[in-house]
């Protein structure tokens, strides 16, 4: 079984080098595009007052490579600032910037899922009343954590790093979905993303989609997998061998 990668080209190269490594047959079909906002102002004043947080939290990987793309030169990150994270992946990108050890604070590795509620249950014994955060997503996102915050009395605001596009395939990718669709139960889409379900609806909107098999890291979005109708949905954790356990164990 081939399995289709679906995350943005940034992550999707990775994903597909680190399950082919552990034998599996993977290939990248990024439904999500991923670019820069039209307006990098606001990430700027993002940075000059980065010291006034007492958490930064970042929702993807995404969101720290174009929060870190503009970063003034030489600027350090500011003593007393946690960077929170809601997954592995995102986790990972922090650290390649330099931030790990207390400056990071992360989902337990045992969580039942990864997303702002497991990074909520790290440090909602913080006392947050008149702290500052600030939230780096996209241009939309959920506002489940500042609601949270709010409600223990933070000041929360958000800055988009990047925006979501529309994605654009070339003629390989659109050979690889024309496969899929020609044979569905050879191929097991892996999705990171509500959003890449949605466009892969738009993408093959007459497709049908009862033979596939559909592996999600969220419930959320194995909901939006069982709504176009994939027959298998099944949660996995956002991580390669998860992927290949998940698989083997279906046989």
């Amino acid at each position: 079984m081939r399995v289709i990668v679906t995350r943005p080209p940034a992550q999707a190269a990775g994903w597909v080098q680190a399950l082919q490594a552990l034998g599996l047959d993977a290939a990248a079909l990024p439904l999500l595009g991923i670019a820069p906002p039209q307006d990098t102002g606001p990430v700027h004043e993002a940075w000059a007052r980065l010291h006034t947080f007492r958490l930064v939290t970042f929702v993807s990987p995404n969101a720290v490579q174009y929060f870190f793309a503009e970063r003034p030169a030489g600027a350090p990150w500011p003593e007393g600032t946690a960077a929170g994270s809601t997954g592995p992946g995102t986790s990972a990108a922090l650290r390649e910037q330099g931030l790990g050890g207390s400056a990071l604070v992360e989902p337990a590795t045992d969580a039942p899922s990864f997303d702002s509620e497991a990074l909520w249950a790290q440090v909602c014994s913080w006392p947050w009343a008149g702290q500052k955060v600030l939230v780096v997503r996209g241009e939309e996102g959920r506002d489940w954590l500042a609601t949270t915050l709010r409600a223990q009395g933070a000041e929360v605001c958000f800055v988009a790093a990047y925006r979501r596009l529309q994605p654009t395939l070339d003629a390989q990718h659109q050979v690889l979905l024309e496969q899929a669709l020609r044979a569905p139960a050879d191929h097991a889409w892996l999705f990171s993303s509500s959003e890449a379900v949605q466009w892969l609806r738009s993408l093959a909107p007459a497709a049908d989609w009862r033979a596939a098999r559909a592996l999600a890291t969220h419930p959320r979005i194995a909901e939006t997998a069982r709504s176009l109708g994939f027959g298998q949905v099944e949660l996995v954790a956002p991580r390669p061998a998860a992927v290949r356990a998940a698989l083997q164990a279906a046989g």
